[in-house]
């Protein structure tokens, strides 16, 4: 998502992409802000400018590299150029579009008033489809390229989010999926463009016709767990997955890790703060923590971290009756299963297909296809619950004192994070 793809007029790339987590335009966010005006921005694109979104991207290179951006003709995200590859033809999807800051999310349509303030031809943009619409068929280079028949349709697809919660069966309002992937989310379907005011949160379009889904980011989640893996090991080798081996180590030390809290702020973050310059911390440290410690702090500050989502949706009247754990990270460690069960102080479901988005993705493309007549009857019949796991009431109680502390450490670091970006600078 969110990645700038950039092509000549021979659909040749220009320069390499800027992906989502790439933090360089923040002078182009704040410039954004100040010259439409970040209540404005919010109103007609549901979302704030952040350094993430495609947009900012499209700005950097427009003002760092002027020979590059006048070769453009056309505008991309990834997933778009490897449809354009495959058909041939210029498209995207609705929900996908939701992310490049330049979309009109409550009409579904790309902003006019956006794109003649910064002025973004919107001849350079790909044509908007709704996610399980076929806008292509599988050229001959792509049929070469993949071994798959010519004129196999293609439909729009979505954005790894939205396939993957379509992948979860989060199409109605009441349920929510928490994900763990190198980044967390926590996505909630609407029936309406849930605004968070004050940005903290992105309004996107569903993959579904006529509905939305609201979410909350957190840019370093299993990111951090890979981190802590990477730079300090996962224990002895014994044959099983380094994971596997990290989680048990840290089943052997108490919930609440003693006291240790780990802020997940590697890449900067988005939910709640809206700040690229934050960074990671290991708090409340002492002489008698261990590796396993650390480890399990890790696991319950990502929760923590997701569980901001939660404190939002609360606020803003996005109901969350049930959760869904997906990812590679969090859904499949059974430690980190209970542990978020315990952080959200809820039961949480675990389903049987654990492919996600592209589980979703397939889903899209057989309801494109005639297999099922709608996304929700796909998902009723195509995504079960494999098993359930319930709050412990003792943890749970314990946990969320936790995160009453877990809260504060971001605003008692803020001024640091400041302080080291004001020196970098210099």
């Amino acid at each position: 998502m969110h990645g700038a793809v950039l092509l000549d007029e021979n659909d040749e790339v220009i320069r390499p992409a800027l992906i989502w987590c790439d933090q360089r335009t923040e002078a182009q966010s704040k410039e954004l802000e100040r010259s439409i005006g970040l209540d404005r921005l919010i109103q007609l694109t549901c979302n704030p400018p952040l350094t993430n979104f495609t947009l900012t991207k499209l700005l950097w290179v427009r003002e760092h590299e002027p020979q590059n951006w006048q070769r453009v003709r056309k505008i991309m995200l990834p997933k778009d150029y490897v449809r354009l590859r495959l058909t041939g033809e210029s498209a995207i999807d609705v929900a996908d579009a939701s992310g490049t800051l330049m979309l009109d999310v409550a009409h579904r349509a790309w902003s006019s008033e956006v794109l003649t303030k910064t002025g973004i031809d919107v001849k350079l943009l790909p044509k908007l489809y709704e996610s399980q619409e076929i806008c292509g068929k599988l050229s001959a280079a792509g049929a070469e390229a993949t071994g798959l028949q010519v004129g196999t349709p293609v439909v729009a697809g979505a954005g790894d989010q939205a396939a993957g919660a379509v992948g979860m069966g989060i199409t109605r309002a009441g349920v929510v999926s928490a994900t763990i992937g190198t980044s967390g989310v926590v996505f909630a379907a609407t029936d309406r463009p849930s605004l968070d005011p004050k940005g903290r949160l992105h309004t996107f379009c569903h993959a579904i016709p006529g509905r939305w889904h609201v979410m909350g980011v957190t840019q370093s989640a299993g990111l951090s767990l890979r981190w802590f893996r990477d730079r300090f090991g996962a224990g002895p080798d014994d044959g099983r997955d380094p994971y596997e081996r990290m989680s048990a180590e840290a089943a052997t030390v108490p919930a609440g890790s003693e006291g240790a809290f780990w802020a997940p702020y590697l890449m900067g973050e988005r939910t709640p703060h809206l700040d690229p310059f934050a960074r990671a911390a290991f708090v409340g440290l002492s002489a008698s923590h261990t590796r396993a410690h650390l480890i399990r702090a890790v696991l319950e500050g990502v929760a923590y971290s997701l569980k901001d989502t939660f404190t939002i949706f609360d606020e803003i009247n996005v109901p969350a009756e049930r959760i869904r754990l997906g990812g590679g990270g969090g859904a499949r460690s059974p430690l980190w299963q209970q542990i978020q069960a315990d952080v959200y102080a809820h039961e949480v479901e675990i389903l049987k297909a654990e492919e996600g988005a592209a589980y979703g993705a397939a889903i899209l493309a057989g309801v494109g296809s005639g297999v099922w007549k709608s996304v929700d009857e796909a998902c009723d019949a195509a995504v079960s619950v494999a098993k359930r796991v319930g709050a412990n009431i003792e943890v749970s109680a314990a946990m969320q004192h936790g995160y009453k502390t877990y809260r504060r450490i971001y605003p008692a670091l803020h001024s640091i994070f400041v302080e080291n970006q004001s020196s970098s600078a210099h």
